[in-house]
């Protein structure tokens, strides 16, 4: 489904007994800034919004999307057009093999590419579904997994590697994965999950993450690459080919990869 317009958790973190900071809670929440950021993420991934069913199933012809099909770990649920980018469907995989392992039933997805034909009411007018790199999560109704899944989403949200907003109408998590961003978090964690450890926390502006040599940083109002670059003993071109950037132009809560010195 489309990103709706911002609206609030039905229920916070804290009232799962989860003991997060209101802060981390509010990282799910929609917003223009956070349609901006996955929007403008498709754009610097230079990421066709397909137009109709035919351009999708010919994506997929093409080798350009390619088709989720549902196994042991996942299904899938009143989706038209099951077709999402590799990294997506990467994304999917590892996520519902953790959530299976963990809750003991199957991720169910809900929507994946969207043409743009197929626009919501309620939508976005800067959907990103229609590029295939946003897929739609049916909202767990067990306490302890809704919870699990809400941390794992934060936890991806803090290495940079996604947008995820969780909605109520209907309740699901739509999640925007970044293709380039995500390859990497994948390549760097080998052959571990998306979970996070237990009692983690949320990160600060510039994390660490298991790869020293990796570091993240979120843009805020007034920041240019240039002095980004600077400040990080690194060059503008540097930083645009870590983030599979085709400009200059950044916006307050992107998260940029910072590359290794």
């Amino acid at each position: 489904m489309r990103i709706p317009r911002p609206t609030a958790l039905v229920v916070l973190l804290a009232a799962l007994g989860m003991g997060a900071a209101p802060a981390a809670a509010q990282s799910l929440r929609g917003s223009r800034p956070s349609i901006d950021r996955m929007y403008q993420q498709a754009r610097n991934h230079d990421l066709t919004f397909y137009r109709s069913g035919t351009g999708v199933r010919g994506a997929a012809r093409e080798g350009d999307l390619v088709r989720l099909s549902g196994n042991e770990h996942y299904r899938l649920s009143g989706v038209s057009y099951p077709y999402v980018l590799p990294s997506a469907r990467i994304f999917v995989q590892r996520l519902a093999a953790q959530y299976h392992d963990r809750c003991g039933e199957r991720l169910v997805i809900t929507s994946a590419a969207r043409p743009t034909s197929l626009r919501l009411v309620n939508s976005a007018d800067r959907s990103v579904h229609p590029t295939g790199m946003a897929i739609d999560i049916r909202k767990p109704r067990g306490r302890d997994c809704l919870a699990w899944l809400r941390r794992t989403l934060l936890s991806l949200e803090d290495e940079g590697v996604l947008e995820a907003t969780e909605e109520n109408r209907p309740p699901h998590f739509h999640v925007a994965i970044f293709p380039t961003q995500y390859r990497r978090y994948v390549s760097n964690s080998g052959g571990g999950g998306d979970a996070p450890s237990e009692g983690r926390t949320s990160s600060t502006r510039t994390t660490r993450t298991a790869s020293a040599s990796r570091a993240t940083y979120r843009v805020r109002q007034g920041d240019s690459l240039w002095g980004i670059a600077r400040r990080n003993d690194t060059t503008v071109e540097r930083l645009r080919a870590a983030n599979d950037m085709r400009s200059n132009r950044i916006v307050p809560g992107q998260v940029l990869i910072i590359p290794a010195k």
